[in-house]
């Protein structure tokens, strides 16, 4: 029995493959396009995991959301509003009626433009948005029973569910509706800063720390109602996503006493304060969400899902409370993976079919994506112009840990391709933490993105408790934010606190610097040799060179591009840029041998500015 999940046509348009429950194969569309955020329809993800199907036939096809009832939700909040709002009423309508109301023979034609009479419109199936995003991260967790609680922007009406998971069951018991959605209220304040709504919220979230949360009093008495329990409104006076074409108006800029600020601009610490109490407000309603959910329900285990999922700052503070025993949380916890959800949805509930429980979880550690032969390797790095030699395993991790003790930034390139926003090890760029100034290097040499962003860092897993203050066992995913532990500091907490502001993101904090934010916190992932062994055997070269079990990991990719897919992609962004070595598979490309006259040519095709 196979299964093909699809999302798309809003952003991270994804297609995932499924087999007797199992998850073969899942890719978001913005890989093989190069497009970030990629709304269209996942063609070549979809072809990808047809391929993954390897000549099987398909039995369902799985959309992530109902398009009709997405359809009446904007329909009735426009009519709630009218007549403000007919504008952009009038300007999306055409494209509802062209495209999104006939999505079933649009997604039919679309199918079989890739396996020509393979697929019929009567046989797609359409699962509910926050049933695909909950299944997402039910069905994969190690848990036979759980609570799962799904946060984004909006589905088709819920911005907020519960579920409750037991075997291969999965129930929403309650839900928020729109307009009164987290996601919204954080995006609003993203749009407030300057950053990109869908892509900048993490932005704002390592802004936080720099900041104090003066403006949370002011959020919390007239942006929203908060209840005990976590329930909230939005007070929509303050709003305009509801029927225009912006998040805020201007009643939210005189409320905080400044107009948005413009992108690119320079950031001040009013920003920063901004950001901050949105952040203490979010994870103040979050907390009392999982406090109430663990006393009514009694589970000890919780699953998360959806785009306030990827919040690790406030998941970090979930797994500190105590309130779950045990937490898991989708590695594609956005929109891309609702494509997986809607096929393990259907497996599940539409087919009856049984579950069976996968530890440490089911998602192979997100490496779902595709992966490169040596031969495909070396063909397409020659293609490209590539310099390379051939390194055997008993020579390239240690080769590479000298490199990277030695101050080096390393592309590392290996297996399959991770399945989310986040670079696990097989598509990462490598630094020193011990290093003060790689941080600064990496982002403005390397990534070409702004200053005061941090990065995180990856520890072999047995040495994690050791140098973070760990909440939780395990953090494979990067998914949940620990604090530096106190013997590697360098400064008290108290002269920490003193000096946190932009001006002072530079202060070396502890003996892994580069990985150390503000107020001693990191992004912790816990590398496993069961799960990712060849990252864990370059960790454990390091270590033993260095006495430092730590490496900074960051996506392989500059600003505004997606993470590369392929080796080609790789040698690209490897010649853009200031990296000084890149490692694919066994081949090692040193940027002292490269050909420079590429170095211009791959630089023009990176949208860097």
């Amino acid at each position: 029995m196979q299964i093909l999940g699809i999302s798309a046509y809003y952003h991270d348009s994804a297609a995932a493959l499924i087999r007797d429950g199992i998850v073969v194969a899942a890719a978001q569309e913005e890989r093989f396009t190069r497009k970030k955020q990629d709304s269209d329809f996942p063609r070549s993800a979809t072809r990808f995991c047809l391929e993954a199907a390897q000549g099987s036939a398909i039995d369902h096809v799985v959309f992530y959301d109902k398009p009709l009832l997405k359809f009446e939700r904007l329909l009735e909040t426009y009519l709630s509003f009218a007549p403000k709002g007919f504008a952009s009423f009038r300007a999306g309508l055409p494209v509802w009626a062209k495209e999104k109301l006939f999505q079933r023979s649009l997604l039919a034609k679309e199918l079989n433009a890739l396996a020509p009479g393979q697929f019929s419109s009567d046989e797609l199936l359409f699962s509910e948005h926050h049933l695909s995003h909950a299944a997402s991260a039910f069905y994969p967790s190690p848990f036979d029973e759980a609570v799962v609680l799904t946060m984004d922007g909006v589905g088709e009406w819920a911005t907020t569910s519960v579920a409750i998971g037991r075997g291969s069951e999965l129930k929403i018991i309650r839900d928020l509706v729109f307009p009164h959605s987290l996601g919204l209220l954080y995006s609003a304040f993203t749009s407030y800063s300057g950053f990109r709504v869908n892509s900048g919220e993490y932005k704002l979230m390592g802004l936080a720390p720099y900041g104090k949360p003066r403006f949370a009093s002011i959020i919390r008495e007239h942006l929203i109602d908060v209840k005990e329990d976590g329930s909230f409104r939005l007070n929509q006076k303050y709003f305009n996503y509801c029927t225009g074409l912006s998040m805020i108006n201007s009643r939210f800029h005189k409320l905080f006493g400044r107009t948005p600020r413009l992108p690119e601009s320079p950031l001040e610490d009013f920003h920063a304060d901004i950001a901050a109490s949105i952040q203490e407000v979010t994870e103040d309603i979050i907390l009392r969400m999982t406090r109430a959910l663990a006393q009514e329900t009694g589970q000890k285990n919780l699953c998360l899902a959806g785009g306030v999922a990827l919040n690790c700052v406030a998941n970090g503070k979930i797994a500190a409370d105590g309130a779950f025993e045990n937490i898991w949380i989708q590695p594609a916890a956005g929109d891309a993976g609702g494509a997986l959800g809607a096929a393990l949805a259907a497996y599940h509930l539409h087919l009856k079919s049984p579950r069976q429980v996968s530890y440490p979880d089911a998602m192979n550690a997100s490496a779902l994506g595709p992966e490169f032969s040596s031969s495909q390797i070396e063909a397409t790095l020659s293609a490209a112009g590539a310099r390379f030699s051939i390194v055997p395993n008993e020579v390239l991790f240690d080769e590479t840990a000298q490199a990277l003790a030695a101050g080096e930034v390393v592309g590392w390139f290996q297996g399959r391709m991770e399945f989310g926003p986040r670079a696990l090890g097989n598509r990462s760029i490598l630094g020193d933490p011990r290093r003060a100034d790689m941080q600064k290097k990496l982002n403005l040499k390397i990534k070409f993105r702004e200053s005061f962003r941090p990065f995180a860092p990856s520890v072999l897993a047995e040495a994690a408790t050791d140098w973070f203050d760990m909440s939780a066992p395990a953090s494979p995913y990067m998914l949940t934010v620990s604090t530096v532990a106190e013997k590697h500091r360098k400064i008290s907490a108290q002269h920490a606190a003193e000096y946190h502001t932009l001006k002072d993101q530079h202060l070396v904090r502890s003996v892994i610097p580069a990985v150390t934010h503000t107020d001693f916190s990191a992004r912790v992932q816990t590398v496993h040799a069961e799960q990712s062994p060849r990252y864990h055997a370059l960790l454990k070269a390091f270590e033993t060179l260095t006495g430092c079990p730590v490496l900074i990991n960051t996506s392989f990719n500059v600003r505004n591009e997606p993470i590369v897919c392929t080796p080609t992609d790789a040698f690209k962004c490897f010649m853009a840029t200031d990296m000084d070595r890149l490692v694919v598979g066994n081949f090692v490309m040193l940027k002292a041998e490269q050909d420079h006259t590429l170095a211009t040519n791959y630089a023009s095709s990176f949208e860097m500015d």
